[in-house]
């Protein structure tokens, strides 16, 4: 998609074909052209045992994806955070008659937010989805919520003790599920808008190519994806995945993830 001499491209891939997609992305430009914003979601699969809610990951995804993409678009003076903190109340509000919202796997995503206007550039980031910012020179900037990451993989090794000593906790990690406050957790920032050239947002789905495989860096990412586009990253995600028959994280990894990546180019 091409507005003015802005290049904006999404793709966003289930992993399996016969799962809907939990993943969630939107780009937003406003008819004033004066700027836009990138949302990209990546909703947390629920476990067998249930969530407490009565609605799948896409509905949640989909409710909250669609309710900041509005919120960021028309309510450019609210802070990122203040604009999740709404989106998430106002999902929470659309479902809290009928569902257990203090259920630790109620419905939940990471988040990713860009959005731009002709001096700035500000970003959100929640959990272990990523924002690659390249800067005129060709640096590229990994915005990246870390706490997931940096735990002892001893804390992982079932889904009961990560829900009940690290999930939405102090000294764990945090995703936008029901609680508005959780907003207030996230990694944010502003940039001037001179400073910024290009950006992508990816879900872990398409960040494996990065931290699973090591088949490059976050410089040589997202050279790949303004050079070939987001699709030829999930497709070469797919090869990976399906090469990768030792399965690097046994027991703790998908197959194959839902993957998303956007791509805007000022």
């Amino acid at each position: 998609m091409q507005t003015g001499r802005m290049r904006t491209e999404l793709v966003s891939e289930p992993g399996d074909a016969d799962r809907p997609n939990e993943d969630f992305a939107a780009v937003g430009l406003p008819a004033s052209g004066q700027g836009g914003s990138v949302v990209v979601l990546d909703g947390v699969t629920p476990p067998r045992t249930g969530t407490g809610c009565l609605h799948s990951v896409p509905w949640f995804t989909a409710r909250l994806g669609g309710a900041l993409t509005e919120l960021t678009v028309s309510l450019p003076d609210v802070p990122l955070a203040d604009a999740l903190s709404r989106a998430i109340a106002r999902t929470s509000e659309a479902h809290a008659t009928t569902c257990d919202l203090s259920h630790p796997r109620t419905p939940q995503a990471t988040v990713v937010v860009a959005r731009w206007n002709p001096a700035t550039v500000e970003y959100l980031v929640l959990s272990d989805s990523a924002l690659l910012l390249e800067s005129p020179d060709g640096v590229v900037t990994p915005v990246l919520d870390d706490r997931l990451a940096l735990l002892p993989r001893s804390a992982l090794v079932t889904d009961a003790l990560v829900d009940s000593t690290l999930r939405n906790l102090e000294g764990g990690f945090f995703t936008a599920a029901a609680d508005p406050s959780v907003a207030a957790r996230a990694v944010t920032g502003t940039v001037p808008r001179g400073e910024v050239r290009a950006l992508a947002a990816l879900t872990d789905g398409a960040t494996r190519w990065v931290e699973r495989f090591e088949e490059g860096d976050w410089t040589d990412c997202l050279r790949l994806v303004r050079k070939e586009g987001p699709q030829a990253l999930v497709d070469r995600v797919r090869t990976l995945e399906r090469s990768d028959a030792a399965e690097t994280f046994p027991g703790r990894s998908k197959r194959h993830d839902d993957a998303t990546a956007v791509y805007v180019e000022f």
